[in-house]
């Protein structure tokens, strides 16, 4: 009878870890591949405009390359004559706008949304803690104050957002905390994302465009835009792309 009594909470525990397996599993997700893309701050399918509103102190600041597939000069407007660019401008970067497309398809596609509550998010994303996975964004995305990545440890640790519509922080924050990486988080959006003073964390793919307004925002990753990066007062530093730490900073 002792014998039968230790061997039954042995099966449960063993057949509680297999039940907890599949739902692990389910809520892990790679991280997509970038390629060239990656090496860019800011990468608009129809262009990157930057204005600064003070042009004798540039206000606005890009720690990677900027470019757009197409070749007009007229396509990437600003630096370095206005705002300071660490990288290069780069026209004709169709082979970084591809990777990035197939990117942005491959998250569409590869990855269905999890099934529970927990990572399907709408509305303020205030106030959250979010630990890695696979989350899934309905109607407009909105930040007004901080959310908090945690990586629990685990500086390999992968978040990817998928917004069926728009992102529109304003006045919010993207944190991470215990190991988590800037360069392991993806935001991709059915449509634009517009941050508005907003210090926001990770590498955006947008389906239109995205803009940087209001003061002092800032993007830790790339923006990349199926049509145009626009910037105004703001600061994006990218990866780097050979140990996927950021880029150093002005």
């Amino acid at each position: 009878m002792k014998n039968r009594q230790k061997y039954l909470p042995a099966c449960l525990i063993a057949l509680a870890a297999l039940l907890a397996a599949p739902l692990q599993g389910a809520w892990a997700v790679t991280a997509p591949v970038l390629g060239t893309a990656a090496s860019f701050g800011a990468l608009g399918g129809t262009g990157v405009t930057c204005t600064s509103p003070i042009p004798a102190l540039p206000a606005i600041t890009v720690a990677g390359n900027v470019g757009t597939p197409g070749t007009a000069p007229t396509l990437v407007t600003g630096f370095p004559t206005l705002c300071s660019l660490s990288g290069t401008v780069q026209l004709g970067a169709t082979a970084a706008y591809a990777d990035f497309m197939t990117a942005y398809t491959a998250i569409g596609t590869d990855d269905p949304c999890p099934a529970d509550a927990a990572h399907n998010l709408s509305g303020d994303l205030i106030g959250q803690t979010l630990s890695p996975g696979l989350y899934c964004i309905s109607g407009v995305g909105l930040l007004s104050g901080q959310l908090t990545l945690d990586g629990g440890g685990d500086t390999n640790a992968v978040w990817v957002f998928e917004a069926d519509s728009s992102i529109t922080p304003i006045g919010g924050s993207v944190v991470m905390a215990n190991g988590g990486n800037a360069c392991n988080v993806y935001w991709r959006t059915g449509t634009a994302v517009s941050l508005d003073s907003t210090q926001f964390v990770g590498n955006i793919l947008a389906g239109s465009g995205i803009s940087f307004t209001g003061s002092g925002s800032s993007l830790a990753g790339s923006a990349l835009a199926q049509t145009a990066v626009s910037m105004s007062d703001a600061s994006i530093t990218a990866c780097n792309t050979g140990n996927g730490s950021l880029l150093s900073p002005y």
